[in-house]
């Protein structure tokens, strides 16, 4: 029989210095071996309300104006740090939305582990090593005596994370909070982590506490879901209840949010635009003192791809399937062989001073615009720097095309002389699109354009960027590992695997009838057959 394991009543959360909370009046109960999830939009307040559980904000900025946090009879919130720390780590764990930050790349998976396993059961050397490698074992990493001396960089994204889960787990806490422990993540590894978390929770009959902004992960793992909407819970209940009849219109609008549609009809199907023969791009592999060669990562290898006028062709793949490398070479970013047209034009034999000037007609939007942004340079700025580079109109008319540049994907002009950090990852993201669209390009390479967007982001961009297709006949290559995202947006698909194409095709024909095997695996895993 479960029993109340925290119980938060009235919990209300404000930054110094800010009147208003972001944070008012949360209430719930999480129960022994349940899963409780709290799902919203960025901005929302969930993770604020799962790192004010164990007062992980910084206490020079936040208050706690109302409320209590309930563990074991003793509220958390007035608790000294010294019975903080007992709690942290040892009987609540803790898996952060971003493990490749919150993995110190200074230290190896070895130390990191035992950190936990000496602070709270004062393991010796050898004990911590052994229990770091049962841990490892545990969450499915593969070789994990060689992975203990092992970096956070050398580990892909679904390692990382694992690890993350690993170290959480070290000393078997009862409640396990995963904020967005999926985010970004292959919809196969995806998969593999949620398989993971349940199998571990019937294993140790833990409760688990799961911050999300995807329903459909919230769907399969969780037994009641409480949604959140400007710092407040607008609505809750059984999961399955809630999902069949979503009473608050803030709920039944996420759940609308799911991409759909499809893009508008290509016009000039015969022709083609971009196109290649045989590419490859071969990383060699080097070992010994002298750094012999002793063999090649095959990244991308013998891939014919065309693309039409005004249509949109997607790639999907896992992490390390080639989808990324692919685009840098077509844009001649990275050292490749094979040939390479665009517009009947070769670009294989260019230079790079060659290729500037067709840089202006093939752009590329980055997964990370956070990254790709200046944060020491204005909207204005960032949208003007290719038009300088390329010499194009006096600044009179720069000024006009990024004032236009910034209606045409919906933000106001008025914007212009803020800073990236100024934006939400949506707007931000417009930005990116903003700073392709200036130059008037004919093809726009699109990498993972919406992946760490809440799904009501995405819905607004994916329209936005079918709208401008329809608008400018631009060609796109959308690459993405969301299923659902590729398939409103695409005309054709092509699916890579260990950098090559496996199966390609319409999107319709794909998506209804998958030939190849790792196809099929995909769409269910995504739960869009």
């Amino acid at each position: 029989m479960s029993k109340t394991l925290i119980s938060v009543r009235d919990l209300s959360v404000r930054f110094v210095g800010n009147p208003e909370p972001v944070v008012s009046h949360v209430s719930f109960d999480i129960n022994t071996g349940e899963t409780l999830a709290i799902v919203g939009e960025s901005g929302s307040g969930k993770s604020v309300t799962a790192l004010s559980l164990l007062k992980l904000l910084p206490a020079h900025q936040v208050e706690y104006p109302e409320g209590d946090v309930r563990y074991a009879g003793q509220n958390l919130l007035s608790a000294p740090e010294s019975e903080l720390r007992k709690v942290r780590g040892h009987k609540v764990g803790y898996v952060f939305q971003e493990p490749m930050t919150s993995l110190n790349p200074l230290h190896t998976l070895e130390k990191q582990i035992s950190e936990t396993l000496r602070l709270h059961l004062g393991l010796d050397r050898e004990s911590c090593r052994n229990r770091a490698i049962e841990l490892l074992e545990l969450v499915g990493i593969d070789s994990p005596e060689e992975r203990l001396s092992h970096y956070p960089h050398q580990l892909s994204g679904g390692q990382r994370q694992r690890v993350m889960i690993a170290m959480a787990l070290a000393n078997e806490p009862e409640l396990l909070i995963a904020d967005e422990p999926t985010t970004a993540l292959d919809v196969t590894v995806q998969q593999q982590i949620l398989e993971l978390l349940q199998s571990l929770q019937e294993r140790l009959g833990m409760a688990i506490l799961m911050i999300s902004h995807d329903l459909n992960i919230v769907r399969r793992v969780a037994d009641r879901v409480y949604v959140m909407h400007e710092g407040k819970i607008v609505e809750s209940g059984h999961c399955l209840a809630l999902f069949d009849q979503p009473q608050h219109p803030y709920t039944r609008k996420l759940l609308a949010a799911e991409p759909e549609g499809s893009p508008p009809p290509v016009t000039d199907a015969g022709s083609t635009i971009l196109e290649t023969h045989a590419l490859k791009v071969w990383f060699a592999q080097r070992k010994g003192l002298l750094q012999r060669v002793t063999g090649y990562h095959k990244a991308v290898n013998e891939i014919d791809l065309q693309l039409s006028p005004g249509e949109t062709l997607g790639i999907v793949g896992e992490s390390g399937s080639g989808k990324s490398t692919l685009a840098l070479a077509i844009l001649r970013l990275i050292s490749s062989r094979g040939d390479i047209y665009f517009k009947q034009q070769p670009l294989h034999p260019l230079k790079q001073k060659q290729m500037r000037p067709l840089r202006r007609e093939l752009q590329i939007v980055f997964q990370d615009p956070f990254g790709s942004l200046s944060p020491r340079m204005s909207i204005a700025e960032i949208i003007a720097e290719g038009l300088e580079v390329q010499g194009i109109e006096s600044p009179e008319d720069r000024t006009r095309i990024v004032d236009e540049a910034l209606q045409e994907v919906g933000l106001s002009p008025a914007m212009r002389n803020r800073y990236p950090h100024e934006f939400s990852g949506g707007q931000r993201q417009r930005i990116a699109i903003a700073r392709a669209l200036a130059l008037k390009p004919s093809v726009i390479i699109l990498d993972e354009p919406t992946s760490a967007l809440d799904r009501t982001v995405q819905k607004q961009i994916i329209t936005l960027l079918r709208d401008l297709q329809q608008r400018h006949g631009f060609s796109y290559l959308f690459i993405s590992h969301d299923l659902a995202v590729v398939r409103a947006m695409s005309h054709r698909v092509m699916v890579m695997r260990h950098g090559q194409v496996v199966e390609e095709g319409d999107t319709e024909t794909l998506f209804k009838s998958p030939q190849a095997e790792y196809t099929q695996k995909l769409l269910q895993a995504s739960a869009v057959l």
